[in-house]
């Protein structure tokens, strides 16, 4: 079965890499993951957080979208297809001479918190915000890779090494997995820094480097809060220097203080007194965005059906009072004598599956159970990339993914074929443009 045709490779990571490819019927240009790990059943593959995350979320305007999962039972190779976007924010800003403008910059955080506000009120949280993972088109921003994700309501020790190291949160740092939600905040807010300034703002070399520059801007927590942090620590020597901190005014003068402001509330060493996705989006300084947003929603009901404006209106406002409610139930890192239970990170137990949201706030309508999945009949394919082997294929069916929006079926199809064009002698030549020593943009700059 003949359905992509390759392009070239965008990147490399350390469980996948993705490639450029077109769907040879419709012409449409994708972005393939595939992944480099090989997975025994349809079971597991149905278990990854990544997919599990992506099923939950979607569709919404600021989370990448998956297509299509592509899994071959006999060899074990997995490949998820989706939309394929121009950049990501890294690339946007390397080698730049010229600062991007404040608006342009503030529209893209705030629809990289939009994104978030709809994980965390879907019991996920990302993990791994860096440029790197936000993904751009136009003037449209999504958040992907959701590889690193966990349920905000999962027990705690989580994983200590998570996150790319400059963006990761004192919290994460300090801590023996003691950290909440709010560590994706805590990474928004340094690549809202990153992208207005051109330069990361805490480029740690090592864990304790990172410490101490995160103190050199914001300076020595108090001694309670490090206390609090010591409680639930055993690798780091917390007997750190005073220091006051010099701010990050001087570094993004060309900023305005609003906007600096947001920034460091996002900044707040204390998890506890950061911001939430919800109210940062509350805030003063993005209230332009919000508001424009809420007209062009209220103009968009209008126009589909002009009887029921004002039934919808109050709706929407009974909803949002609702949501607001629930922002107190999103919990935080442990206090003192709490339980100090081992995770399912830690303890081995399902870790790689997101559970279902215990504890839901009041309100919270439980999702419905899934279907069985539909298995596809097996059908022959030849692959050119990536280690899959020629051969038949058993179709691994749908999985319980909804269909999304444009009609297309979301789900698991047969490993097809990755042909560039029709022939032996392409193929070779695709063959061989994939053994070519492939520099990723990314290696230039270690994190």
């Amino acid at each position: 079965m003949h359905k992509y045709r390759l392009i070239s490779k965008k990147g490399e990571g350390t469980f996948s890499e993705v490639l450029k490819a077109q769907s040879i019927k419709s012409g449409r240009y994708v972005a393939i993951k595939c992944m480099k790990n090989h997975f025994d059943s349809l079971e597991t593959v149905n278990n990854l957080r990544e997919i599990q995350a992506l099923r939950r979320l979607s569709p919404h305007p600021h989370i990448v979208k998956l297509n299509e999962v592509l899994y071959d039972e006999p060899t074990g190779r997995l490949a998820l297809v989706f939309e394929l976007m121009d950049m990501n924010a890294y690339e946007m800003i390397r080698g730049r001479r010229h600062y991007l403008t404040e608006p342009k910059v503030k529209l893209m955080m705030y629809q990289l918190i939009k994104a978030l506000d709809h994980m965390h009120r879907n019991g996920i949280f990302h993990r791994d915000i860096k440029p790197e993972n936000i993904l751009l088109v136009d003037d449209q921003l999504k958040l992907a890779d959701f590889g690193s994700c966990r349920g905000v309501y999962s027990k705690q020790p989580y994983t200590e090494y998570i996150s790319t190291r400059w963006y990761r949160a004192p919290e994460c740092l300090l801590t023996d997995g003691y950290y909440s939600y709010k560590m994706d905040l805590w990474g928004t807010g340094c690549v809202w820094f990153e992208i207005l300034s051109l330069f990361p703002l805490f480029p740690g070399t090592n864990e304790l480097d990172q410490i101490e520059k995160i103190h050199n801007i914001l300076g020595t927590p108090p001694k309670d809060l490090l206390d609090k942090f010591q409680r639930h620590a055993s690798h780091m020597d917390f007997n750190f220097p005073p220091k006051e901190g010099s701010g990050i005014a001087r570094l993004i003068p060309h900023v305005s203080h609003d906007c600096q402001d947001l920034i460091l509330r996002l900044l707040a060493y204390n998890p506890e007194e950061r911001l939430s996705a919800r109210q940062a989006l509350k805030s003063a300084y993005l209230r332009d965005l919000r508001e424009a947003e809420k007209q062009e929603s209220q103009q968009d009901r209008s126009a589909r059906n002009p009887e029921d404006t004002e039934g919808r209106q109050d709706e929407m406002s009974d909803r949002n009072e609702k949501l607001e409610e629930r922002e107190s139930a999103l919990p935080s890192i442990n206090k003192k004598g709490d339980t100090m239970e081992k995770g399912p990170e830690e303890a081995g137990d399902d870790g790689d599956k997101l559970p279902p949201i215990a504890n839901n706030p009041a309100g919270a309508k439980p999702k419905q159970p899934l279907p069985k999945p539909k298995m596809y009949k097996s059908q022959q394919f030849k692959t050119l990339s990536h280690g899959f082997t020629t051969g038949m294929s058993t179709g691994a069916g749908i999985v319980g993914m909804p269909p999304p929006a444009g009609g297309s079926k979301f789900g698991y199809a047969s490993m097809t074929n990755f042909s560039t064009t029709s022939g032996a002698a392409n193929a070779d030549k695709a063959s061989f443009a994939l053994k070519k020593k492939y520099v990723s943009p990314y290696t230039s700059k270690k994190r």
